[in-house]
């Protein structure tokens, strides 16, 4: 079985490779389900590492409906990651009623070409699963990452296997979503041929709590996008013009 790791840092990458991992999913920010690396962590880990490296394409969270902008971000993160001779791209691309947006999806398939294109857990919002598995199949995707549209794989294991048994050779299904020791084992039982985990161990490198805290828990609200308001800007740069 394929154990792919879900790496967010350098060290965690480098982990993955002395342990014998056979993939890692290169991002940051697991709080958020994961971003975009910096074009400076995908280089070291290509320079430095030998496992093989797929990068997480999602330049923002909140949801996976993208502008034409961020989408442009993307696209150039992929050409980035082609250039560096990154092995794969994981990413999704939703329309606003939550289903897969074919067009955008199947240009970010085309700009990955010579990578592997694993579509990633936005598969676990939509609303017709077995639908857009087809569509999914019929834009000759490589991979799906899925949690069964549930909060963890192994509460989600029924669909995942209907989802494997309809896709069968054409894509691969990867289970991904609180994998661990103590269940990992059940997904090779069943047939699966590679799970997706982060294997993650918190460590606190704080030796006392900072007098002012850098985290602001309204930004972590499911679906809140945060952007600057040109409004906002201009009435503070004629305030203080």
């Amino acid at each position: 079985m394929q154990i792919e790791i879900c790496a967010n840092s350098f060290e965690s990458a480098k982990a993955a490779q002395l342990a014998g991992a056979n993939r890692i999913e290169l991002c940051t920010e697991l709080s958020v389900g994961g971003l975009t690396p910096s074009h400076g962590l995908i280089e070291k880990v290509i320079s430095e590492l030998n496992i093989p490296t797929h990068v997480l394409i999602r330049p923002r969270s909140g949801n996976f409906t993208y502008s034409e902008d961020e989408f442009d971000v993307m696209l150039r993160d992929i050409a980035f990651c082609k250039k560096l001779g990154c092995a794969g791209i994981v990413s999704g691309f939703l329309t606003s009623e939550n289903k897969i947006n074919l067009k955008k999806t199947k240009q970010m398939i085309t700009a990955s070409e010579g990578m592997e294109f694993t579509f990633h857990r936005a598969f676990d919002w939509v609303e017709n699963p077995l639908e857009e598995l087809q569509n999914l199949m019929d834009l000759k995707v490589d991979r799906l990452l899925s949690s069964g549209q549930k909060p963890t794989a192994i509460e989600g294991i029924s669909l995942l296997k209907e989802l494997q048994n309809i896709s069968k050779e054409e894509m691969e299904i990867m289970p991904g979503g609180g994998i661990n020791v103590e269940n990992a084992l059940k997904f090779k039982e069943v047939g699966f041929r590679s799970i997706h985990l982060s294997a993650t161990n918190k460590k606190q490198v704080l030796t006392k709590k900072p007098k002012v805290s850098m985290h602001s828990d309204s930004f972590f609200e499911e679906g809140i996008i945060a952007t600057s308001n040109v409004e906002t800007i201009v009435k503070i740069c004629q305030l203080l013009d």
